[in-house]
Order: C-alpha cells, then sequence, then structure tokens
C-alpha cells in the first residue's frame, strides 16, 4: 500500500504559524519535539514530520477505513538524512510504514509504503480515471486494473502528487 503527502513550503509560510504556543505539543510526541528543537533547520523538519504523519496516515486509514484526527498516534522516527532526502518511520497503532521525503527548494514531498521492497515499485502518474470509493480513498481505473488500483493523492498549494505502485 502506498501512501503520500506534499507540502508547499511557501505557502505553510503564509499560513501557519507553527512556533504558537501549544502548536508543536498538539502534533507531535516529547520525542518529536526534541528532534525539531536539535535541528538548524527546525521549520523544516516541521513539515517533515507532518507530511511522514499524512502519508503513513493515509495508509492506515486505507487499511482500516478509521478516519480520526490521531496525530499523537503516528510516532516518527528517522532512520538518515541528506541535504535532499530523509528515510524514517511511522508506527501507528501497531502498524509499521515506511516514508522516504524529498525535498526541493519550494516544496517536500513524502511517500509512506508498507515494506521497504516496494520503493522499486513507487511510480508517480498523473490524476486521471481515479474514483473514490464510499469512504472517500481513491482507485486508479483502467485497462489493466478494472477492479482499481489504490493510489494516493495529495495537494497542497502550487503542488499536487498522485502516487501508486505498479506491479
Amino acid at each position: 500500500m502506498i501512501g503520500n503527502d506534499v507540502i508547499d513550503l511557501i505557502q505553510t509560510r503564509q499560513e501557519s504559524n507553527w512556533q504558537r504556543k501549544g502548536f508543536l505539543e498538539k502534533l507531535f510526541t516529547a520525542e518529536e519535539q526534541s528532534l525539531i528543537a536539535q535541528q538548524l533547520n527546525p521549520e523544516r523538519m516541521v513539515w517533515v514530520f507532518w507530511s511522514m504523519k499524512e502519508a503513513a496516515y493515509k495508509i492506515y486509514n486505507r487499511q482500516t477505513r478509521i478516519r480520526a484526527y490521531m496525530p499523537l498516534k503516528l510516532v516518527c522516527s528517522l532512520d538518515s538524512e541528506s541535504s535532499d532526502c530523509i528515510s524514517g518511520k511511522v508506527s501507528c497503532c501497531g502498524n509499521l510504514y515506511f516514508t522516504q521525503t524529498i525535498f526541493t527548494p519550494d516544496c517536500l514531498h513524502t511517500i509512506a509504503v508498507t515494506t521497504p521492497h516496494q520503493w522499486s515499485t513507487v511510480t508517480e502518474i498523473e490524476k486521471k480515471n481515479i474514483e473514490k470509493d464510499e469512504y472517500g480513498i481513491p482507485f486508479l481505473f483502467s485497462p489493466l486494473s478494472p477492479n482499481g488500483q489504490a493510489v494516493s493523492i495529495s495537494h497542497h498549494g502550487r503542488f499536487e502528487k498522485v502516487v501508486c505502485l505498479s506491479a
């Protein structure tokens, strides 16, 4: 399964004051808050953790059909970090999701999968022939997938990403 989240960094600076009182406590565990505080660029880490949680939640929602606001139940950890990518994990209610976040100057894009071997099958696609089920979960319908293939859609500000796992 796959989930993704894209964040327009310019828009977040205009619309979100992540430094306001109580913001971090509502969304992030004490350990996540500590990691944010230790960063040279804490703002970027706020949005990395948020997008990791969002991407993982999309898989959790697809698996369970449970819709809930539960950012503190989605717990992030980091595995590796470079100047343009962070790899990590998100645990949620006994489930583990693997994430990769790619940076550009204007946005960050996180993809989550259920097993690491799925990384080689992640594909970005156009937003065509996609329908949502009664739970609002998107599927791609095509001659190759007449029963629907799981996709994840994310849009924020100037950016939209649609990803799936190729066969």
